[in-house]
C-alpha cells in the first residue's frame, strides 16, 4: 500500500486496515514458526505498512488537535 493511498483513508478506515494487517502479521509469524512460510518478504512488507498506517494515524490525530 502506497503512502498516498494511506493518507486518503479516513481514521476509521485506517483502524480497520491496521487490524487487518495485524491479523495477517500474526498469521505470518505463526506460519514462520511452523515452517510453512513460503514468501518471507511479506513479513517485512506487512510490518512496514503497519508502521506507515500508525504514522499517518498519528499525524491526523495531531492535525485534528491543533485545529480545535
Amino acid at each position: 500500500m502506497k503512502i498516498t493511498e494511506i493518507r486518503d483513508l479516513t481514521p476509521d478506515q485506517l483502524r480497520d486496515e491496521l487490524i487487518k494487517l495485524k491479523r495477517e502479521q500474526f498469521n505470518l509469524r505463526f506460519q514462520k514458526a511452523t515452517g510453512q512460510l513460503a514468501n518471507t518478504s511479506r513479513v517485512r512488507r506487512v510490518r512496514r505498512t503497519i508502521a506507515k498506517l500508525k504514522t499517518v494515524e498519528r499525524q491526523k490525530q495531531g492535525a485534528s488537535q491543533t485545529t480545535n
